[in-house]
């Protein structure tokens, strides 16, 4: 998927499945690396869809496993800070089958990994939304830059998933 598509690209996997699990995944102590858990945040926030799970996974989410197993979705969506070599705020949308070389974040495991298990585990589609971070250090803020890509993100994410009900 392109840079450029990112968006047309999440709408359509959105709109072709029934039910959709959100994890935001990072670390709010580490500056940007708290991108996908603000992201999930945030989407608890509206009003979604009974066929929606939002989950703030942070820095474990194969701590989840069961949940999305209980939960059975149709596509999951791992959203976290990701080393693309982009600029700082760039989202870029990968295929779990297409994701070798996602560069990993500060968890244990790298979001992929994750992504191949659960597409086993649950037979489903799992894309990885990654967002370019400036900075992980500890104690540090989010940048604007990233803080601005988690609202497009939300935004995109949030206004597909009320076209959906």
């Amino acid at each position: 998927m392109s840079l450029s598509s990112w968006k047309n690209d999440l709408r359509n996997a959105l709109r072709n499945n029934q039910r959709v699990a959100l994890m935001g995944i990072g670390n709010e102590l580490n500056g940007d690396d708290a991108a996908g858990v603000l992201a999930a945040r945030r989407l608890k926030g509206l009003a979604l869809p009974d066929s929606w799970l939002v989950i703030e996974a942070g820095v474990g989410p194969e701590a989840y496993t069961g949940v999305l197993r209980r939960f059975g979705p149709g596509l999951v969506l791992l959203v976290d800070a990701a080393h693309m070599d982009e600029a700082p705020g760039t989202i870029l949308v990968v295929d779990c089958a297409q994701a070798s070389g996602f560069g990993g974040s500060t968890h244990t495991q790298p979001p992929s990994t994750l992504a191949e298990f659960l597409s086993a585990d649950l037979g489903c589609r799992v894309l990885l939304v990654g967002i370019q971070p400036r900075q992980v250090d500890f104690d540090v803020p989010v940048t604007g830059a990233v803080l601005a890509a988690v609202e497009e993100l939300v935004g995109v994410v949030g206004k597909a998933a009320v076209e959906s009900l």
